[in-house]
């Protein structure tokens, strides 16, 4: 596994304890005005976070690994022994400790990685734009008055301001790739049954998944080695990459930003030896709608109990989409269940023909919290309209930044079918390096 401990430097000449590293990273968090720390973490202890730290120097088997003293903000839907999962909401406030570590968060841990505090979501991660009235509204780190994304929104910022390395996030319909794209971060969603479920809280068991954000796609990659337990193969993918551009629906109605970073990333692409060939995925056809049924249906199963209590203290942006279930009937259900199944077989028959697919991750920049909380059926529908595709196809998917220098930040997705993991991840890295030469 790639070695991206932050405590080792210069081949291993020069070396940093972790408690001091963390010590400078705790008290970075202690500057942040109370609002602002209150709409980022639903949970942060300090005293938890510096003895994680003293025990990592004291281990020198986790020392040794990979990822030593990397700092990762959990999302507050991972169980950490020892502490409640609220999934953003306040109804689960109260819930039970939890008896064990999540599977991922115990892979981070033993790969060395110290947890950086519970970090704010989207409700139950229902929704693509962050807000949450029980926690307050994280502000976009690239503009203050602007929306993270979500559902990984605390997440994001963690990262984004410089407080952790790395957040580790869930993946529905974008809720990894969303925030990174809009506060200028790589992350990456992988192939749902690459890592492991157990013991994050679910929103909808097949469409969930579990990945990184980070500043570059090189630290995702690594860390989804952990999560994984995956080996990175030495390469996976030719000299001149075959790069299917999708256009139609999901570059219609991009915002002018957008449209021009990602015509100015195609060109760099090409120049820097990908082969770009324009493609038409049929099968997307009303995967919308498709993606609706199925969260739905199982987000209800899930919550059926505590619905009324939700009518009280819940999001009632959140609720609606939840009760949407009960107006579906079940041969609807079944019919997208069989659609889903067709489009994923017709995608990877595609995908044999390409090394992998290119798009914008989001239509456009971060959109303001307060036309969001004027629009917000339309601007989530909007946020999760392009990664959600890559749920439906149970594909995976790398976002990288391609904004350059502006302020706000825009992102180019890569995506390919399910198993297809590596080849994303070493063409992202591919392409993050001629993006930023």
């Amino acid at each position: 596994m790639t070695d991206i401990s932050p405590l080792r430097a210069a081949s291993g000449r020069i070396s940093f304890r972790a408690e001091d590293r963390t010590r400078h990273a705790v008290d970075r968090v202690m500057t942040l005005p109370p609002q602002v720390l209150a709409s980022i973490f639903t949970r942060f202890d300090a005293a938890r976070t510096m003895d994680d730290a003293k025990a990592l120097d004291a281990d020198l088997t986790r020392w040794q690994q990979p990822l030593a003293g990397l700092l990762v903000s959990i999302k507050d839907l991972f169980d950490e022994a020892g502490l409640t999962t609220t999934a953003g909401s306040a109804i689960l406030s109260g819930a039970p400790v939890a008896r064990e570590d999540a599977e991922a968060v115990r892979r981070l841990k033993a790969a060395g990685a110290i947890a950086f505090g519970r970090t704010t979501m989207s409700e139950f991660a229902y929704s693509g734009v962050g807000l949450n009235p029980h926690f307050g509204n994280p502000q976009n780190a690239l503009g203050p008055r602007r929306i993270t994304g979500g559902s990984t929104s605390g997440g994001a910022v963690t990262v984004a301001l410089g407080l952790a390395d790395v957040a580790l996030g869930s993946d529905t319909g974008g809720s990894v790739r969303i925030p990174a794209a809009l506060n200028g971060l790589s992350g990456f969603k992988p192939t749902q049954a690459s890592v492991p479920l157990d013991g994050a809280f679910p929103l909808s068991q097949s469409f969930d998944s579990i990945g990184p954000l980070a500043r570059r796609i090189a630290q995702c990659a690594a860390v989804y080695a952990v999560l994984s337990q995956s080996q990175r193969p030495s390469s996976v993918a030719g000299d001149k990459p075959r790069i299917g551009v999708v256009r139609g629906f999901l570059t219609d109605g991009l915002d002018e930003q957008v449209a021009r970073d990602f015509e100015a990333a195609l060109q760099r692409l090409s120049a820097g030896g990908f082969d770009l060939v324009d493609v038409d995925l049929p099968m997307l056809e009303g995967f919308g709608n498709v993606n609706r049924i199925l969260v739905a249906t199982e987000a209800h199963a899930i919550h059926k109990a505590r619905l009324d209590a939700l009518e009280t203290v819940g999001d009632p942006r959140v609720l609606k989409r939840i009760r949407a279930a009960e107006g579906f009937g079940a041969a609807e259900v079944s019919d997208a269940l069989a659609q889903r199944e067709n489009a994923i077989a017709e995608f990877a028959a595609i995908s044999r023909d390409f090394d992998a697919f290119v798009t914008p991750t989001v239509p456009t920049v971060a959109p303001l919290i307060a036309d969001v909380e004027a629009d917000f059926d339309r601007l989530n529908a909007l946020m999760l309209r392009n990664p959600s595709t890559v749920n439906f196809l149970d594909g995976c998917a790398a976002t990288l930044p391609m904004h350059g220098e502006q302020a706000l930040s825009t992102g180019l997705m890569l995506f390919g079918p399910g198993g297809a993991d590596w080849r994303v991840l070493e063409l992202a890295e591919r392409a993050q390096a001629i993006l930023d030469a």
